[in-house]
This record gives C-alpha cells, sequence and structure tokens, in this order.
C-alpha cells in the first residue's frame, strides 16, 4: 500500500508537539507509525493448515456415519484444493492474514519492531540515555513506548501503560495524529519531571514522525 497514513499537515502538527515538548526536557522523543509490523504469511498459512487438518477430520467422521463413499484420492484432492484456495486467498488479500493470528504473536511481533526502531533510529545513543520511542503499528493495534536507560530509572511502567492506553484508543478511532500529539504532551511531562531542560541542551534527535 503506497501512500503516506497522515497528511503533511498531521505530519506537522505531530513535528511541532514533539518541539514544544523539547523546549521544557533534556529528553529526545521520537514517533513511529507503521502499518504492520510483519507480513504474517507463513504465521497465516500455518493457521490454515491447521484449519483445513480438523476440517478434514469432522467431514471424514460425517462421511463415514452417513456411509457416503467414494475414493481417498478425491477426498485428497478435495484437501489439497481447499488449503490451496485459502493460501491464495491471503496471497492476494494480505490485509486478511493478520485475522489467522494469534494476538500474543502479533504483539511479539510488534514489540520486536519497535525494539528495532528503537536502535535503528539511534534513540539509544544521546547523550545522557534520555531518548524515548513512541511507537504505533495499526494492524496490530499495538503501541509501546520505549525509554532508555535513565528514564526507565526514573519512570514506573505503570506511567507508560496509561498512555500507551489512550494512544490506542486514539487510534481505534481514526484520530491517530490527536493520539500522538496526547502521547508526546504526557511524555514531555514526565520527562520535564525528571530531567528538565538544562544549559546547553542540544537537539540531538529529529523532530518528526517516521512512518514505515
Amino acid at each position: 500500500m503506497n501512500g503516506s497514513i497522515l497528511t503533511k499537515q498531521e505530519h506537522a502538527r505531530v513535528a511541532e508537539a514533539i518541539r514544544r515538548e523539547e523546549t521544557r526536557t533534556s529528553g529526545e522523543i521520537i514517533c513511529v507509525l507503521a502499518r504492520g509490523s510483519d507480513g504474517y504469511f507463513y504465521p497465516a498459512a500455518f493457521a490454515l493448515a491447521i484449519a483445513t487438518l480438523i476440517a478434514s477430520i469432522v467431514a471424514a467422521i460425517v462421511i463415514d456415519r452417513l456411509w457416503i463413499i467414494f475414493p481417498t484420492w478425491q477426498f485428497v484432492l478435495a484437501q489439497l484444493c481447499a488449503y490451496g484456495g485459502a493460501l491464495a486467498l491471503i496471497g492476494w488479500w494480505p490485509h486478511l492474514r493478520i485475522h489467522f493470528v494469534p494476538k500474543a504473536l502479533r504483539f511479539r511481533r510488534a514489540h520486536h519492531n519497535a525494539v528495532t526502531q528503537f536502535l535503528a533510529r539511534n534513540i539509544h545513543v544521546t547523550e545522557n540515555r534520555t531518548g524515548v520511542l513512541i511507537f504505533l503499528s495499526l494492524a496490530e493495534r499495538y503501541a509501546e513506548i520505549v525509554a532508555d536507560a535513565a528514564i526507565n530509572a526514573h519512570v514506573p511502567q505503570e506511567r507508560w501503560n496509561e498512555i500507551v492506553a489512550a494512544l490506542t484508543a486514539r487510534a481505534a478511532k481514526g484520530e491517530i495524529a490527536e493520539g500522538f500529539e496526547k502521547a508526546i504532551a504526557a511524555t514531555g511531562a514526565l520527562l520535564a519531571a525528571s530531567f528538565p531542560v538544562g544549559a546547553g541542551n542540544t537537539n540531538e534527535l529529529d523532530d518528526h514522525l517516521v512512518e514505515i
């Protein structure tokens, strides 16, 4: 899928929210918005294989109870056609795949993506280890805040969880930019309390939202 998720105006609003909060803290805030954190073809294919197997067992029991007799090769062919059709379906419409994937796996993939983005955006190499990533993956309906070591020593996880819950609630309503703005403001307030802006403070990371 091509094109930006948010408009230029929404990107500008998020960037301005980051700049505004960073004027009162030495912390650095980066926002990443992902359409999804995995293609999920193989997990979905595996789930469909299991479903096809279970359906075949049920069909075999029903056929036996009804005393219906037909060659084994026809039964096997029907299985292959059903599974092949299911694979074609998730191949042509990728957005269907995630519905066959357990939530635990979806969240693990999204969490891995969040950590990958934290490292890829060099958030972990700020001078005072005060970088924060606000991450949202739409396909999984998953959000996470990844904070560097210095910040985690001062901010309890429960506070991050509250911000994440508010962000996902906004995103569920289609208010993605608004959700990021609120999350940035709440994150900035927590950072300012423990890491107020000091003399010689420099902006180490770009102030914008990244779409992937």
